[in-house]
């Protein structure tokens, strides 16, 4: 069964729009858990925008699943990293001005970096992986690195999915056959809904975990969290 990681980047951005603790993001992990969640996934920003450094410190000491912590690692990343030794933490090549994240590594351009990176978080514990644009070649040169997981990013499918699913799925489905015959993980994560969540699981094997926010919380202001924590579930099985 895959594994949902719940974001929860986006209500730590309503709870900076008014500068006090509400809604109280501790206690939105806890009972993301509560409800279902089998992970709680974070990306702190050097701005600070929504997750805080702090935040990622205070969540360590309260979350029972699993936390995965997204970014680029910059030194100030992974000096937080060798701090709060989360369980997963997912290398994002992402600018600091980027609103989201809107590209994969390059695995080959960045091979020497990236083995430097991976081999020092895994000397942390944490389980490594790399976010990763569909691309055969790259997920060869990403086993390379060491990592444990590569992490699909999806927003392509996504933006594909309604008009041809079987021609966006396609890369996807490659780049999971080959991350399986390498013996990495394969996580997936970017725009994923209830709408196409269903089929990607369905077409990738060995797809371990996704990690979902923005669509997961826009849903959860009509559904409530736990009903829509729970419809998130139901389309992972």
């Amino acid at each position: 069964m895959t594994k949902l990681s719940v974001n929860i980047n986006k209500i730590a951005t309503l709870r900076n729009a008014r500068g006090h603790n509400r809604p109280d993001l501790l206690q939105a992990a806890r009972d993301c858990e509560r409800f279902g969640a089998q992970g709680i996934t974070v990306h702190p920003r050097p701005d600070e925008r929504h997750i805080r450094y702090q935040d990622v410190r205070d969540l360590k000491r309260v979350v029972g699943t699993e936390l995965n912590v997204e970014g680029n690692p910059t030194p100030d990343f992974l000096d937080l990293v060798r701090e709060v030794r989360p369980e997963q933490v997912t290398l994002v090549p992402d600018a600091p001005d980027a609103i989201t994240s809107n590209a994969g590594w390059d695995t080959v351009r960045h091979q020497q970096y990236l083995q430097d990176v991976v081999a020092e978080l895994k000397g942390l514990g944490a389980r490594v992986s790399i976010f990763l644009d569909p691309v055969v070649e790259l997920v060869h040169a990403a086993a390379s690195t060491g990592t444990d997981r590569i992490e699909l990013y999806t927003e392509d499918y996504a933006r594909r999915f309604h008009a041809d699913r079987e021609q966006a799925i396609r890369p996807y489905r490659e780049a999971a056959e080959v991350a399986q015959q390498l013996g990495l993980g394969l996580n997936a994560g970017h725009d994923l809904d209830l709408d196409n969540l269903a089929y990607l699981q369905q077409n990738l094997p060995g797809l371990a975990e996704v990690s979902i926010g923005h669509a997961l919380i826009c849903d959860a202001l009509y559904m409530g969290l736990e009903n829509t924590i729970q419809l998130y579930r139901r389309q992972l099985q």
